[in-house]
């Protein structure tokens, strides 16, 4: 046999064309390919194996994938770079599971292009290259600037272990032609540093960096009213001159609000730290661009320190001291410690200052009441607020309705009508409106509502873009407990449950099923309580939804339980705030970046002390500043003063401490991290109290009677009559806090909330929230685009050891990103880089009981399985009730099938729509993420 097959057996070669290295342009010939492979194959299995049917066969199957695949992406008028053939040659080899060849062609394929570059380096020494023109804006041609070019890389990569001026030059001029716009100048760096992130953690850094000339130019442009641009190191002396120029701009614009120009500014300005710039990653700075940098019809004049200087302006406008405060603000954000959730930084410092992140309700049963609340949820999400409705009011499907003499339709039509109005207010584009609708499971339309998100059925009665939740109480779960029976009731019959908990809902619950048995009930339905339960969970894994949340130990756990009934949750299950018809429970969002505080290998308690008094300010101010749509809102906030401070980096965190998710090691660490975060927050509020007075239900709370959240487990124990199994030790003094909160009083009725942050932790380059790592190699998306990510603690620690290479990366593409089945990577790095699907969910759940102890409100849990049936479900959600957890938020499941492997060497992301035509071909199919509903879902940004 020959060592490659003959022209006949691929007679049928597509007709496109290829671009070589050296810019000709030839026929492609699939010929070149199987030589490719066979060679590939040999260096493998030895000359010995040339005659094998084995080796025969990979190739003819590999060289078939690869031309099929090809022939899909391009069509007889484009062109392929060699590049990108080569590419689909090396994914063919991984998706025919040639492991050890796959290995041999990408280590090939390196020392070929190390060999090529060591060739263009020492020809570049003899040789001048022929001069490329820029077109300007006007139109006019002017010589490439070659040496602003290499100043401008070298400054990308200074100081950055790992990372090079060479290859992001080599990859930037490849992709560079005469007449180039200065945009695509521009873009062709970006794109060549992002082509190295999978090799090098830090290029998410370079790509960043020269990112930021970009938006310089853009931005100083448009302020001097003239082409303008800086490098990094210029704009040390320039930032303060550009900050104030900024802000009488914005003003000029009706963008910023005219209080501003009332500040010191150039104290402010000359407060701005530049160098703080040069700490954002690609996915964050792009982030930023698309979406919260201020603009004046697409252009961009807002730089990242003015944008986090604004959002600390706009957050000391009602200081005394207002301009320390905003330098102490601006320090706060600007070094990462802590982020501000989304509509802060969205709104802070403009004239609408909507900067509130959730909006809870409750829905009335009469037409009156749920078309306001209609109106309410779009005039709520109009400025990027997210939405938490309770329904469980509203009358059941067959009820009588007095006023006509018919029989009520429930619940389900005007959910339609709720969730086709988030859709219709998308908050100015910026992202799509989100609202969750909550149900408690008694009502008699509960079947229908855990139906909501099927693809099948009446498409009338389908909310195929709301989020919806089971409101859930104790009752409940003791009755599936003990295989019982459970009532559905119809509210109009049953008012009083709605704001009953605990013991007293038990004793009236039992009370009207007494009553329907008698007769004496006009709508129920009696259905087994563990067939409700698996049909709960069914929709879960099925839809997504609707989520599992407890009402009785968010209610007999909240510390105004005095003063109202909490209904429901909000978009993200964190909130767990009061409702009724004269109050829309309104609650003021931010994280700490937890990463920051690891220190010397444990966490630095005075920083994080620092960071919470600070932060907790931040979010008291949001109240008195804030713009609110409605009156119901702004009476609530004003009346309680409720702030939800969360965390975010837990992953990281972790991964510095070098700790394992699933361990006892990390589910103490959540404990200790969290009671830290607890003391201060609480002890913070105090001495805002102390200042500025007490919130004005404060009596009668449990904060007035030294009731702590972790005091609090004991009324939830009274009410269940069994231990809610947690543990309840402690390490900081609290009792000397108990006498504090009781003498001084509390600013905020509720003080902590870990919210998602699936965007403000892009902002700030750490995993979101509590979450574990999804995989260490992947690509994200959201609505800036897809996005590179590689775990930088996976590859420091690979390099320490001399693991981390081209094969290593080839490997975490074929295992989806996973090193658990990568054979020469140790066990110790498998356990602390196990990705979440690799992790049992009971230890997230551990970790997060940990965590609810000390938290007044509730945490946004996500839930993994990777081969959920109904026994594992069942034991998982049994568990988390068992442990007091308040919610829980999405199941995660991973899918049947495989994700698309690829190079990752393509363009991704809003910034890289250039055609093809001028910047190469086509980029291959990214890593996606398998799941049933996605990790970074954009309708949850609300609480981010």
């Amino acid at each position: 046999m020959n060592e490659h097959p003959s022209p006949q057996q691929h007679a049928s070669a597509p007709a496109f064309h290829v671009i070589r290295r050296n810019g000709s342009v030839t026929p492609f010939d699939q010929n070149k390919i199987a030589i490719a492979v066979t060679k590939a194959f040999l260096a493998v299995e030895g000359q010995g194996a040339a005659g094998s049917r084995r080796v025969h066969e990979g190739v003819e199957q590999v060289t078939e994938q690869v031309v099929s695949a090809l022939t899909r992406r391009v069509d007889s008028d484009r062109a392929l770079h060699i590049e990108d053939i080569q590419d689909q040659v090396e994914l063919a080899l991984m998706r025919g599971e040639h492991h050890k060849v796959a290995r041999a062609y990408v280590l090939y394929r390196e020392e070929r292009a190390r060999a090529r570059r060591e060739e263009v380096a020492a020809k570049a020494e003899g040789e001048t290259a022929p001069s490329l023109k820029v077109r300007a804006a006007d139109g006019s041609l002017q010589p490439l600037d070659e040496r602003r070019l290499q100043a401008l890389v070298d400054e990308a990569v200074a100081g950055l272990d790992g990372a090079s001026a060479e290859p992001v030059l080599t990859e930037a001029r490849r992709n560079l032609y005469d007449g180039i716009t200065q945009d695509e100048l521009s873009l062709a760096s970006i794109m060549a540093a992002r082509t190295l992130v999978e090799q090098e953690p830090n290029y998410a850094f370079v790509s960043a960096r020269l990112l930021l000339d970009r938006l310089r130019r853009e931005a100083l442009t448009f302020i001097s009213g003239h082409e303008d641009q800086a490098t990094q190191a210029e704009m040390g002396s320039r930032y303060a001159e550009y900050f104030q120029a900024y802000v009488k701009r914005g003003i000029e614009l009706d963008l910023l609000d005219p209080e501003l120009s009332r500040f010191d500014v150039k104290r402010i300005a000359d407060a701005i730290k530049p160098e703080r710039d040069l700490n954002f990653q690609f996915l964050g700075l792009q982030t930023l661009y698309d979406r919260y940098f201020l603009h004046s019809e697409g252009t961009r004049f807002e730089l990242p320190q003015a944008f986090f200087m604004r959002v600390a302006m706009g957050l000391a406008l009602r200081e005394i001291d207002r301009e320390s405060k905003v330098i102490e603000f601006y320090n706060l954000l600007s070094s990462f410690d802590f982020m501000a959730s989304t509509p802060t930084l969205f709104n802070s410092g403009t004239q609408r200052a909507q900067l509130s992140s959730c909006f809870l309700t409750t829905v009335p049963d009469d037409l009156d009441g749920i078309f306001k609340s209609i109106k309410d949820n779009a005039l709520l999400a109009k400025y990027s607020g997210g939405l938490g409705n309770d329904w469980t009011r509203v009358r059941g499907l067959g009820a009588h309705i007095k006023g006509t003499n018919g029989e009520s339709q429930g619940v389900v039509p005007f959910l339609k009508v709720a969730n086709d109005t988030a859709i219709a207010v998308n908050q100015g584009g910026k992202r799509k409106g989100a609202v969750c609708a909550y149900l408690e499971t008694w009502h008699i339309d509960i079947e229908e509502f855990l139906d909501l998100r099927k693809n099948t059925g009446d498409d009338r009665r389908r909310t195929h873009d709301m989020n919806t939740a089971n409101w859930v109480p104790d009752l409940f779960m003791q009755r599936v407990e003990e295989d019982g029976v459970w009532t559905l009731f119809s509210p109009d019959e049953t008012p009083d449950l709605h704001d009953l908990t605990g013991k007293k809902f038990a004793e009236r619950y039992a009370y009207y099923e007494d009553k329907a048995k008698r007769g004496e009930m006009t709508v129920y339905k009696e259905v087994r309580a563990t067939d409700l339960w698996r049909r709960m969970l069914t929709m879960l894994f099925e839809t997504g939804h609707p989520w599992v949340t407890f009402k009785d130990p968010c209610n007999l756990r909240s510390p105004q339980q005095h003063i109202g009934v909490v209904h429901s949750s909000n978009l993200c299950t964190e909130i767990t705030l009061n409702t009724s018809d004269t109050e829309v429970a309104v609650c003021n969002l931010g994280s700490v970046n937890l990463a920051n505080h690891i220190h010397n290998g444990a966490l630095d308690h005075e920083q994080l002390k620092r960071t919470v008094t600070t932060a907790m300010r931040m979010l008291d101010n949001v109240i008195d500043v804030n713009y609110y749509t409605i009156p119901e809102a702004r009476n609530s906030n004003m009346k309680h003063r409720p702030v939800g401070l969360g965390l975010m980096g837990f992953q990281d965190a972790i991964n510095i401490l070098r700790l394992p998710y699933a361990s006892d090691a990390a589910v103490q660490f959540a404990d200790e991290s969290m009671e830290a975060i607890s003391y201060h927050a609480i002890s913070a509020s105090a001495d805002l109290a102390a200042e500025r007075g007490r919130y004005p239900s404060f009596e009668g709370s449990l904060w007035s009677k030294g009731i702590l959240p972790l005091d609090s487990i004991q009324i939830l124990d009274d009410a269940r009559g069994q231990t809610v199994e947690v543990d309840r030790s402690s390490k900081l003094d609290w009792a000397s806090l108990r006498t504090k909160v009781m003498q001084q009083g509390m600013r905020n009725s509720n003080t902590m909330a870990i919210a998602p942050t699936a965007t403000i932790s892009n902002i700030c380059g750490v995993a979101q929230s509590i979450e574990p790592a999804y995989q260490n190699l992947f690509v994200k998306s959201n609505m800036s685009g897809d996005f590179t990510v590689v775990n930088e603690h996976l590859v420091r620690d690979l390099k320490a050891r001399g693991l981390w290479d081209a094969v290593m990366i080839s490997d975490l593409k074929y295992f989806d990103g996973s090193v658990g089945s990568i054979d020469r990577v140790p066990d110790d790095l498998k356990a602390i880089y196990a990705t979440a699907f690799e992790i049992d969910s009971s230890w997230l759940i551990e970790a997060a009981a940990r965590r609810q102890k000390w938290i007044d409100q509730a945490q946004s849990l996500n839930l993994y399985i990777a081969n959920p049936n109904g026994k594992k479900l069942d034991q998982l959600y049994r568990l988390a009730w068992q442990r007091g957890l308040k919610t829980t938020y999405y199941l995660r499941s991973r899918s049947a099938t495989h994700v698309e492997k690829s190079t990752l060497k393509g363009t991704d992301g809003k910034l890289n729509a250039v055609s093809a035509g001028s910047l190469g071909a086509a980029a291959p199919e990214p890593i996606r993420m398998p799941m049933a509903c996605s990790i970074e879902d954009p309708t949850c940004e609300a609480c981010q």
